[in-house]
């Protein structure tokens, strides 16, 4: 019986918003209900891609925020290990889009009991010029947001700033260019775009408790979809927002791709880029791929 005890990893971010001393605590004590667990913290930017990359457990667990999930998956590249992947961002958008509870503790019993009776679910992954990502990427508009967010710098607990922070980012952006994206990429097959957003999985992130659907096709155990709007104007705005909480009502002139294995873009001058959230710096063309059947996780 000692012998079919799962051992597993939890890498966990201490600096991640809805992480605690006692949360890790209560997490630790669920997971240690089914599982033998080894903890550890991350100290730095990269640190969980090496923590996942030499780890010998039988499963990786990820308690923190979509950055560190993002690091963690390229880590861990052998298609066997799962995945178990617990909020504790701010956002968290991948286990909420993989259906786990909002609330660590829950998560960690959903996960530590999928281990133990082998439950999985196998999903695919995006790659931007070498990086892999698990649920969204975009040259552009939501790009030079997250940069925008990063320059903000974190409080005095290490902390990032929430999404009442992200919402008046986008504000000011949108007051700043007067409503108006011109066309300044080529999505190569498809034509030319303000920007484009990339998807893995529906909803491509969340406002809140407001899933946010800008390709309502995608799924996690397909390619890649794309959105690309040929250009924005003032006017626009408020149907384009409607159309990504409703997940219907697009405007025509939206550039789309579904289940794509490959998506090439060529910017006319350096663009920002991110995939999950995190800043990868400016482009001047990328590679977005599909890598399907990836990686299996715990749901």
């Amino acid at each position: 019986m000692l012998a079919a005890v799962k051992r597993a990893l939890l890498i966990v971010n201490p600096y991640s918003t809805h992480v605690t001393g006692p949360r890790i605590t209560a997490v630790e004590r669920a997971l240690r209900e089914r599982v033998v667990l080894q903890t550890e913290f991350t100290q730095r930017r990269g640190h969980a891609t090496e923590l996942a990359a030499a780890s010998e457990a039988d499963a990786i667990l990820v308690f923190s925020g979509d950055g560190t999930y993002n690091e963690a998956l390229n880590g861990g590249d052998d298609g066997v290990t799962p995945f178990g992947f617990l909020p504790g961002g701010g956002t968290s958008v991948l286990p909420r889009a993989l259906g786990l509870p909002r609330e660590p503790v829950a998560a960690a019993r959903a996960i530590g009991e999928a281990l133990a009776e082998g439950r999985i679910r196998r999903i695919s992954l995006g790659v931007a010029n070498g990086r892999r990502f698990c649920f969204s990427a975009g040259i552009g508009f939501d790009s030079e947001a997250v940069r925008r967010i990063d320059a903000l710098g974190r409080d005095e607990s290490g902390r990032r700033p929430g999404d009442i922070t992200f919402a008046r980012t986008v504000g000011k952006m949108v007051v700043e260019r007067r409503g108006r994206w011109e066309p300044q990429l080529e999505v190569d097959g498809f034509g030319r775009a303000a920007f484009v957003l990339v998807a893995n999985c529906d909803p491509y992130s969340y406002a809140g408790a407001v899933p946010l659907h800008v390709a309502p096709l995608a799924r996690f155990e397909q390619g890649l979809d794309f959105a690309a709007p040929v250009r924005v104007r003032a006017r626009e705005l408020p149907r384009l927002l409607r159309a990504v909480v409703r997940g219907r009502g697009y405007p025509s002139d939206l550039l789309t791709g579904h289940d794509l294995d490959r998506i090439e873009v060529r910017c006319d001058r350096p663009l920002p880029l991110h995939v999950d959230g995190e800043d990868l710096g400016d482009v001047d063309s990328v590679v977005f791929e599909a890598r399907r059947d990836a990686v299996p996780v715990l749901v």
